[in-house]
């Protein structure tokens, strides 16, 4: 079992974000708080299982979630990992209160933590985790902190640790066209579909990918990908 990483957050990091999308969305998504795991069971429960069985993720580990959103995925790596530590962050102070309230509850005994924290900046040292779980957040940041996340995701990994990420897909041409008008409508809570751009990316920035598949629950497609860290030699 490795060791785990100290959770060193500074309470201010959230408020010192500039008035951007990502500011925007941070409201958005702390108004939903509450409402939010109806949107998660309806259209990303699947994809999570898909992408937790593929994740590679054993009891023991030290493991991030960056956005956990309304902590169903969250959950779902608390129950695996019991005797490990798994940590996650998001943007929203409220998603992320709610979530540890909600999974401590759950699995009381678990080491289990959650903060608000700007994923593009994480306050945690170099290579402090064995495996990163990302779902549905690179298509909320502005184009130009893509890959600077990916960048700090691989960062906070361990050499040979694993990146799973969950992108909205864009495999259904109904669906894209749909999506298109969403993002004109609300961007700061839809976001724009990213995912036929991150290979690329996560090549650039020595992440093997592994695991690279599809799934759609009911008309909503997912594309979860699964990458290893390589050495930077």
């Amino acid at each position: 079992m490795s060791g785990f990483p100290a959770i060193e957050v500074q309470s201010t990091r959230v408020a010192r974000l500039p008035a951007s999308l990502p500011n925007r969305t941070r409201r958005v998504y702390d108004a939903l708080a509450e409402l939010y795991p109806l949107s998660t069971m309806l259209f990303h429960s699947t994809a999570h299982r898909r992408a937790l069985r593929l994740s590679g993720i054993e009891d023991g580990m030290s493991v991030l979630e960056v956005a956990t959103g309304s902590g169903e995925m969250f959950r779902r790596l608390a129950q695996v990992n019991r005797n490990g530590h798994t940590v996650g962050v998001d943007l929203s102070p409220k998603m992320a209160a709610r979530t540890q309230r909600v999974t401590r509850g759950k699995f009381p005994g678990a080491l289990a933590d959650c903060q608000a924290v700007d994923a593009r900046a994480m306050p945690f040292r170099d290579e402090s985790f064995d495996a990163l779980v990302c779902c549905y957040l690179l298509e909320l940041l502005p184009c130009e902190d893509i890959e600077s996340t990916v960048a700090e995701f691989r960062r906070v990994l361990r050499p040979g640790g694993k990146l799973t990420l969950i992108l909205i897909g864009q495999n259904a041409a109904f669906f894209n066209s749909m999506y298109q008008v969403c993002t004109k409508v609300a961007p700061a809570f839809w976001g724009r579909q990213v995912e036929e751009r991150l290979p690329a990316i996560m090549k650039g920035h020595r992440l093997k990918i592994l695991q690279d598949q599809t799934v759609r629950q009911i008309f909503y497609p997912s594309r979860v990908l699964v990458a290893s860290k390589q050495s930077s030699k």
